[in-house]
């Protein structure tokens, strides 16, 4: 039987995090270990973990290191043969770890799957059944907010969301660059569109199976980008540009170029007119493009397909 290990980075969690471990100790496969990586919490996240300190592996970080940092923590910490990455938000199905499972075992190069996860607060509405991304090279959750007898086959898809991920440790293996899954240079957002990708180029397919149920908070989407800190909205729209410098290719670039063209003048014309701070982001961006374009050089010399295989993956 493979093994699998559960890991959830928690900041703020304490309304969710009791929910969260029991349904993952509910789980009908096996769990070896559940790994808790506490990322600084200021509310009563750590009082809430003390009574799971038997059944989970906690670690309390003294800075927040974000999601990305976060979970790389979590999977240097285990030696499983597939890993979970749960957001504290999310509740899952008794059979989640098992159906996901499924779509991992039995089909060649599968390197990540994901179930369908669906909207807590309104369960009949879908949150995610996995990532797609358009020709601007914008990300979105698959299916989101259609209902939820919908997207009932099993299917490949560009990847998975990171709010309920089981990745394969061959493939985290394989695809790390200097010894990060996740890129910690995103410290959150997107880092699971870009490990996507980067999977994707290495080799490594995704897939969805509807039989996974699991039920999604999800938090910031849903309170509109005035209710975040500019911190959070400056990670959502630069880390977009450092994931496009990791993986794209100036081929594919020129066979989108007017999708994207059209995208950075309103984004542009957006930012300017309405969010002007968000362009301090590019400041970070430009402080860290060497190591960026350094990771772009070691994803060039694995990539084992043809970048115009992923131009299927580009949708309108």
């Amino acid at each position: 039987m493979k093994t699998v290990s559960v890991h959830i980075v928690t900041y703020n969690s304490s309304e969710h995090i009791d929910d969260c471990l029991e349904a993952v100790l509910k789980q009908s496969h096996p769990i070896k270990g559940i790994v808790v990586i506490d990322n600084a919490s200021k509310d009563s996240t750590i009082e809430k973990l003390e009574k799971w300190s038997e059944k989970c592996s906690i670690i309390q970080n003294s800075i927040n290191n974000g999601f990305a940092g976060g979970h790389n923590q979590a999977i240097q910490m285990t030696e499983t043969d597939y890993c979970l990455i749960l957001n504290p938000d999310v509740v899952l199905e008794p059979d989640y770890v098992l159906n996901t499972l499924k779509s991992l075992k039995n089909l060649f190069k599968a390197g990540s799957s994901t179930g369908k996860l669906l909207f807590k607060a309104d369960p009949t509405h879908i949150d995610s059944t996995g990532l797609v991304i358009n020709k601007a090279r914008r990300a979105f959750d698959r299916g989101v907010h259609q209902t939820n007898d919908q997207f009932v086959h099993t299917e490949e898809v560009f990847g998975v969301s990171g709010a309920a991920a089981m990745y394969a440790r061959e493939m985290i293996n394989d695809i790390s660059l200097n010894g990060e899954f996740f890129d910690e240079d995103f410290f959150a957002y997107k880092e699971d569109v870009d490990v996507a990708w980067r999977a994707q180029l290495l080799g490594w397919k995704a897939y969805y199976e509807p039989s996974a149920i699991a039920y999604h908070e999800r938090g910031w989407k849903e309170g509109g980008r005035s209710s975040k800190p500019l911190f959070v909205r400056r990670l959502s729209y630069i880390n977009r540009y450092k994931m496009m410098v990791k993986n794209d290719r100036i081929s594919m670039v020129m066979k989108h170029i007017i999708p994207l063209l059209v995208y950075e003048c309103l984004s542009f014309a957006y930012a300017l007119l309405r969010e002007p701070k968000l362009f301090g982001a590019w400041s970070s961006f430009f402080r860290k493009y060497s190591k960026l374009r350094k990771k772009r050089g070691i994803i060039q010399r694995k990539q084992k397909i043809v970048s115009s295989e992923i131009n299927r993956w580009f949708v309108k």
